[in-house]
């Protein structure tokens, strides 16, 4: 059963934080911004730096989480024009790299809101629906990731699918229906496992089977502090966080990426996804194994950019 997503809430919200009577060519004080063409080393350690750095494993499983279910955006707090530009635009990306997409008519699984006042948002996601924020152990856990620390900023719900395509949802409490297991002590005593997920699994040292999916994202954005990058800068930006599990980034990032814009001081910033991050995305819905182990499908997607950027 699908958790309640944050258009529940949005209406209560209406007064917290007013939406940006802004529209797709107005939100920018800069039409363009300079295109970085990438220079300098290619060595398999900095790819792997800047794939790690994209790519956060989920809490539970530990592997790398990508859509398995298609991708259905949906854009508040702009005006029609430049809502729909960034719901189109991310659909145009996913299908660019291979990731699913889902019907017009589908149900919303990715929330995509700009709002002048980020932090109060998200304090009501966490006061009303706080499976939104992602996995946490402890209520100060659940706390510090609704935290609003960057411009753009994303939230992401992942489930763990076993050999079988059995799926549980990633939350740190009450994660399963509880499981009874054989008692070594006494022949027929069952041992009560509350809590608890029987996961079909491989047993192979280069993959169990499990993979990661996203469940639901809640992508933020504050537009009084954008206002120096294009719309399809932002656009893209988006994009990325939607389809891929970015952790909020705190320094610049070794390759050309959109990501850069996430962080306060970066100077390259391309003008949209870069040929690094469209492949770091093809890496991950086309060429990475999503049953294998973390580390070899981060180097899946490492392969998936040297064989991109080498021209092949």
């Amino acid at each position: 059963m699908r958790v309640a997503s944050l258009l529940v809430i949005i209406p209560a919200l209406a007064l917290a934080w007013p939406c940006v009577a802004q529209d797709a060519t107005s939100i920018t004080t800069k039409d363009t911004v300079e295109s970085v063409t990438v220079s300098g080393t290619r060595e398999r350690q900095v790819i792997d730096k800047f794939v790690k750095s994209l790519a956060a494993p989920a809490h539970l499983s530990g592997k790398i989480s990508r859509w398995e279910d298609g991708v259905c955006p949906i854009t508040v707090g702009l005006r029609p024009t430049a809502t729909k530009f960034i719901s189109d635009r991310l659909r145009q990306v996913a299908a660019d790299v291979g990731a699913p997409t889902g019907r017009p008519d589908c149900t919303p699984n990715i929330e995509i809101v700009f709002t002048t006042t980020p932090q109060a948002l998200m304090d009501t996601v966490r006061k009303e629906r706080p499976q939104l924020l992602g996995f946490a152990y402890t209520g100060g856990q659940m706390d510090a990731l609704a935290k609003v620390t960057h411009s753009i900023q994303a939230w992401y719900t992942t489930q763990t699918r076993d050999l079988r395509g059995n799926v549980t949802m990633d939350v740190g409490r009450h994660s399963g229906p509880g499981i009874e297991v054989p008692c070594n002590c006494d022949a027929g005593i069952m041992l009560q496992l509350p809590d608890a997920n029987a996961v079909s699994v491989t047993g192979s040292r280069l993959g169990d089977g499990t993979r990661s999916d996203f469940y639901h994202v809640i992508v933020v954005a504050d537009p009084t502090k954008l206002s120096d990058y294009s719309i399809g800068a932002i656009a893209d930006a988006v994009a990325l966080l939607a389809l891929s599990h970015v952790d909020a980034p705190e320094s610049c990032q070794p390759l050309a990426s959109i990501a850069n814009l996430l962080v306060p001081g970066c100077t390259q910033v391309p003008d949209g996804l870069s040929a690094n991050d469209l492949a770091f995305l093809r890496g991950l819905y086309g060429r990475m194994n999503p049953a294998r182990a973390p580390s070899v499908q981060q180097g899946q997607i490492a392969s998936q950019i040297e064989r991109d950027t080498a021209g092949r």
